[in-house]
């Protein structure tokens, strides 16, 4: 009897100490992993906590768009809309997920399951004059480490891709996501 109750607890420890190590080793990674470009994970502490700007959905994703208070204030006097320009400090976090069917709720509906990936967008004119003043990354998240590790292969993915996308809506200062009436 002794003998499986120290078993049980042996179990329960190691247990224990395992999912705390996971848990360790993504805060670790998170205030570490750096994108090429030089635009970093710890930059956005805090950004579980930002507002909310809007949602999005693609056929296989939903994700959340979020913005700091600096971007959240310039969104509502209308910054978006009326031409000007974020102001330095604007940042926005798109945290994407892939979605599955809510199976208990009485009416369809799609919600957040895996985490996939966070997308960061910064405004620092001095940091990223090749690209408007905007810097982006993307952290791809590994289910089975926790941990994120930086896209793209070289520090030329913020411009060559992201940028390059982003362009196509230079009007709102090359952000999509507009702040919707609530």
């Amino acid at each position: 009897m002794k003998i499986k109750m120290i078993h049980g607890v042996t179990i329960v420890a190691v247990s224990l100490a395992v999912l705390g190590g996971l848990a360790f080793a993504q805060e670790t990674n998170k205030r570490t992993v750096k994108a090429l470009n030089g635009l970093s994970f710890s930059d956005f502490k805090g950004y579980e906590d930002w507002q909310d700007v809007a949602v999005s959905e693609t056929k296989t994703s939903v994700k959340a768009i979020l913005a700091n208070p600096v971007m959240i204030k310039a969104y509502k006097e209308g910054v978006h809309e009326n031409g000007k320009h974020f102001p330095e400090g604007s940042k926005v976090v798109k945290i994407e997920w892939l979605k599955k069917v809510n199976t208990v709720a009485p009416y369809f509906v799609e919600i957040p399951d895996i985490l996939k990936s966070l997308s960061f967008i910064e405004k620092d004119s001095k940091k990223f004059p090749e690209s408007s003043g905007w810097g982006f990354a993307e952290f791809i998240y590994d289910r089975a480490t926790a941990q994120f590790t930086a896209f793209g292969k070289d520090a030329s993915f913020s411009t060559t891709v992201c940028y390059k996308c982003h362009i196509t809506v230079k009007a709102s200062d090359y952000i999509y996501t507009a702040y919707p009436l609530r």
